[in-house]
């Protein structure tokens, strides 16, 4: 006992030694205003975003130990530090026409620490990149891809990366989705299946002052939320007549038909409806035949592509329905079947066809074909997820409704 009371008295002494010595990091950090510059700093200017921001430590007698610059929007700035704290630099472009809290920490050749905090802002950009996305705010069926339209082209594989990235796509239930590249302006997104039934989708944009390339940086861009429905499916087959109506997977309805005669075949494969018509006028003139060969006003039309397919109220051809493919393209039905089949769908519903002797559906120009494209294939339409794309649209010599 004696010798540990011994021992411990030394370190006692030694730390009362020690009390009245000043611990550098234990003071208050002081204002090293004077010992800090950042580009554009004291010049009145706006900071250039196409510049990187740089931080320097004046003088011998201090460096730079951390540096935070953080947007209104919560959006780091990263950077790098040099080994002897005299320089930081941006690793990342700025925003543009955004504000910035710069917080910068030092210390003097006595370890004290030193704090300097400014505000900047950036000056606006001189070319912007908007964003629409599309459809219109509502409900759709499971079908319905998310577009986004570019207010300019985009060709630049990198540049395309930094669009894609910043356009979000959210939905509950969860799915996997990838956004697609068309052409240079216009992006589709679908996940690997259709949507969920009953599921909320929305997209917005994070690409507001994001510097893209080439001097271009994102604009605006007004989200857009919509959700599904029922998972309404219609399978029309051209070899039985016969189309069937299903509902979450049950079917609800079998409709005897008639679809596109030869030389004017229905193109199989799987369609979106893009638009109802209660009456549209159908002429002959319009795909190519000669202008008295008819003129109808057609009633209860569901259009499933651009050229002017529609599955609608068909009366003269009641006798062929379930029978034989007497239309000019489109899939015909009896009136009651045909306002039944109009009263039951929505825009992005699904309608296949199986089993003609048509053309298959476009993928892109001809409405929304894109479900007929394998997973893989549409990921290799993404600047991120496996390449890109820069599909030329085709398929549009016939832009009329047809019977």
């Amino acid at each position: 006992m004696l010798t540990c009371a011994l021992l411990v008295a030394p370190l006692i002494a030694g730390v009362s030694g020690c009390a009245g010595s000043p611990d550098p990091l234990s003071a208050k950090p002081y204002d090293a205003a004077d010992q800090i510059s950042f580009s554009g700093d004291g010049d009145g200017r706006k900071a250039d975003p196409d510049k990187p921001l740089e931080v320097t430590a004046k003088g011998d007698d201090s460096r730079i130990t951390d540096v935070t610059a953080i947007d209104a929007a919560g959006r780091y700035v990263r950077g790098e530090l040099a080994e002897d704290g005299k320089h930081w630099r941006s690793t990342v472009p700025l925003a543009a026409g955004a504000h910035y809290t710069l917080k910068v920490s030092t210390e003097d050749s006595n370890g004290a620490p030193g704090r300097r905090t400014v505000d900047f802002s950036t000056s606006s950009a001189r070319r912007l990149l908007k964003v629409t996305f599309g459809p219109k705010a509502g409900e759709y069926g499971v079908g319905q891809p998310i577009t986004a339209k570019l207010s300019r082209p985009v060709k630049d594989p990198s540049a395309r990366a930094v669009i894609e990235r910043a356009l979000k796509v959210d939905s509950r239930p969860a799915v996997e989705g990838v956004w697609h590249w068309v052409d240079s302006r216009n992006l589709h997104y679908r996940p690997q299946e259709y949507w969920p039934a009953h599921a909320t989708i929305t997209a917005h944009s994070n690409l507001k002052g994001i510097r893209i390339g080439g001097g271009l940086y994102g604009g605006d861009a007004k989200s857009l939320r919509l959700t599904t429905g029922d998972r309404l499916e219609a399978l029309t087959d051209s070899g039985t007549h016969q189309m069937t109506v299903k509902r979450n997977g049950v079917p609800i309805r079998t409709i005897p038909i008639t679809t596109g005669m030869p030389g004017f075949d229905t193109r199989n494969g799987i369609k979106v409806v893009l638009a109802k018509e209660s009456a549209v006028r159908m002429t002959g003139a319009s795909i190519g035949l000669g202008a008295g060969s008819y003129d109808l006003m057609v009633y209860w039309a569901a259009r499933v592509t651009k050229s002017g397919e529609y599955v609608h109220a068909a009366p003269w051809s009641t006798g062929s329905q379930g029978y034989a493919n007497v239309s000019h393209g489109c899939t015909g039905m009896s009136t009651a079947n045909a306002e039944w089949f109009f009263n039951t769908v929505r825009l992005g519903d699904i309608v296949q066809v199986v089993n003609s002797n048509g053309e298959d559906m476009a993928a892109f120009s001809n409405g929304y074909g894109d479900w007929n494209m394998a997973w893989a294939d549409w990921r290799k339409g993404s600047a991120v997820s496996g390449g890109q794309s820069d599909t030329t649209p085709a398929d549009s010599a016939r832009l009329r409704p047809q019977v």
